[in-house]
């Protein structure tokens, strides 16, 4: 079932896909996503953050949701401990990406621990997008150098540039990490379980962000998913019981 699902270069010709569309979207990808490290550089700056902290945190960390989460609670006064645990958990994701694009691209092992980080939601998408592990592989390399290389350079930009923006509130480009984020997600809300553990997410996150200090609300946000889960288990299970007693 997995040699199934994982893309193969065993596909007929009809599926296969340029190299130039590959390359082309994938640009388009690293262009669009990698412009908004400038306004992570700025956020970080203004939340304190020394010029080496930030541009560190976008080259050793590279996942723009934890780097804002973390950046974002910590100018609101969190705890350190606490906004580390929160993108900590945000960053969990990608450990689940890896699992699939081990199947997809099927990387020789001395490879593996360099694309490790670049296994992101972006590159993750453009990935699982394409017919081909070739095309697959391509699509994966390009929007990671692409990204990877833009996303620190507009960070560093946007940090040394801090100074001169002023109050990034003022400017609303704190909310522009989150805005990318979930222009990113919610294509991915295709099932109404899907939806469902968003919607909660947001519920926790919005109503607990007044009571619990910063980073905290992220932290228990993600008990969304289990709890959806654990209903919907239950509502299937209550479902085929029913549909057992009605045959008696």
């Amino acid at each position: 079932m997995a040699e199934q699902t994982a893309l193969a270069d065993i596909r007929p010709d009809d599926g296969d896909k340029p190299d130039a569309a590959v390359v082309r979207d994938a640009l388009g990808v690293g262009i669009a996503v990698g412009l908004s490290g400038f306004a992570f550089g700025v956020t970080s700056a203004g939340s304190g953050l020394t010029l080496l902290q930030t541009c560190a945190l976008s080259l050793l960390v590279f996942t723009g949701a934890s780097q804002f989460a973390l950046v974002g609670a910590l100018a609101a006064g969190g705890n350190p401990f606490t906004a580390a645990a929160g993108a900590f958990f945000l960053g969990v994701r990608n450990a689940f990406y890896g699992l699939r694009l081990s199947q997809v691209l099927a990387l020789p092992r001395a490879l593996r621990p360099l694309a490790a980080q670049w296994v992101i939601d972006e590159t993750t998408a453009v990935a699982l997008a394409q017919p081909t592990r070739r095309a697959a592989r391509l699509g994966f390399t390009v929007t990671g150098i692409t990204l990877y290389v833009l996303w620190n350079l507009t960070t560093l930009l946007g940090a040394l540039g801090a100074k001169a923006i002023g109050d990034t509130a003022a400017w609303g480009l704190d909310a522009a990490g989150p805005a990318v984020f979930l222009a990113l997600l919610a294509p991915m809300l295709r099932t109404a379980t899907e939806r469902a553990v968003a919607a909660l997410a947001v519920l926790l996150g919005l109503g607990l962000l007044p009571v619990l200090p910063a980073g905290a609300p992220v932290l228990l946000a993600a008990l969304a998913a289990p709890a959806v889960l654990w209903l919907d288990g239950r509502r299937r299970g209550g479902a085929r019981d029913g549909g057992r007693e009605g045959k008696r």
